[in-house]
């Protein structure tokens, strides 16, 4: 096992590297002048000149690479061209809001795909597996920025039962201890700030949650398939075991690696594309920070978001390559 864990740590380096080869050689490649942009049309050709020198940008863009992987095996991307704030307080500012939202729509799916797919696994080519492989299919195909606005019209404008964006009301704040509302409202003890930080939550998350939970829901349905009909299985019903037990103990923990790698995989994709979410309902997340940082171009800051998302995306999959030993001991022991 710790072989494995430090070759997989090794992974993890040169995934970043690549990563950072590719979001610095994009960001010097799009159209566009960083001083320009900052000093506008009309400065002068000194003052362009001058600085472009502070920013680094007259070197070669080899030695910018260099110094930019140098400063960031420090921690060090460089200050924002927009807030004048180290780039990755930006990005650390930002993180907790999309962490929250991407762990709620992850939450919400995975406790409610796993048992339908379960429902569906266990009752093949029924009307209740008919029309939730169809809902499914349906949460797939809709896209996220229509679904979030149609749930916006109808639950925040025409119902006015949720609010229609933000973290918080006006005027009511949450002590900040992590970032994540919900969470600094439990640390508080408020559960009034705790019932609100849910309210705003619930149609964001929602939203999200449609494609993870379309797949989680397919890809139980079909592992349930897959394992039901195995030896083992039969022999356990053989011997008299209740259904459920066959069901949860040989059944469900067996097709549960597959499961939990969709899930794995969905909270990176969420951690990294709720930009539209965001967008969406307001939310001052990591998604709508690297939009606006990319439109202005803002190299530290898309280069530091981007390098940080792809550190908790490779993380991730570790920790979900690790768990496949907990869910089958033949795995553990080879």
């Amino acid at each position: 096992m710790t072989r494995y864990v430090a070759s997989r740590l090794w992974q993890l380096v040169l995934v970043l590297i690549g990563v950072s080869m590719v979001v610095f050689l994009t960001m010097h490649v799009l159209p566009g002048d960083v001083a320009t942009l900052l000093l506008g049309e009309r400065a002068s050709a000194a003052a362009l000149l001058k600085l472009r020198h502070q920013l680094g940008l007259d070197q070669p863009i080899w030695v910018q690479y260099v110094d930019f992987a140098a400063g960031a095996l420090r921690g060090d991307f460089g200050m924002s061209l927009r807030t004048n704030h180290p780039a990755i307080t930006d990005v650390l500012d930002a993180f907790p809001v999309t962490l929250q939202l991407s762990l709620s729509a992850l939450l919400l799916a995975s406790l409610i795909g796993v048992p339908l797919g379960v429902i569906a696994g266990t009752r093949p080519g029924g009307t209740l597996d008919n029309a939730l492989m169809s809902m499914t299919l349906f949460g797939v195909s809709m896209p996220i920025f229509w679904l979030g606005l149609m749930l916006l019209l109808l639950f925040g404008g025409i119902l006015d039962w949720l609010p229609i964006g933000g973290l918080m009301p006006v005027g009511m704040e949450v002590p900040r201890t992590t970032g994540m509302t919900v969470v600094d409202a439990v640390i508080a003890g408020r559960p009034d700030l705790l019932l609100t930080s849910l309210r705003y939550l619930l149609l964001p998350a929602a939203t999200l949650a449609t494609i993870p939970l379309a797949m989680i829901t397919r890809i139980t349905r079909s592992e349930m398939l897959a394992v039901i009909g195995l030896d083992h299985v039969r022999t356990a019903r053989a011997k008299g075991m209740p259904e459920r037990t066959v069901l949860f103990r040989h059944v469900l923990r067996n097709a549960l690696i597959p499961v939990v790698t969709v899930i794995g995989l969905q909270l990176g994709l969420l951690l990294s594309g709720a930009v539209l979410t965001e967008t969406i309902f307001s939310l001052p997340g990591l998604g709508r920070l690297m939009v606006d940082s990319i439109l202005s171009r803002d190299y530290p800051v898309v280069q530091a978001g981007a390098l940080f998302i792809a550190l908790v995306f490779v993380l991730v999959n570790l920790l979900v390559d690790l768990s496949y030993g907990l869910l089958d001991p033949r795995i553990r022991r080879s």
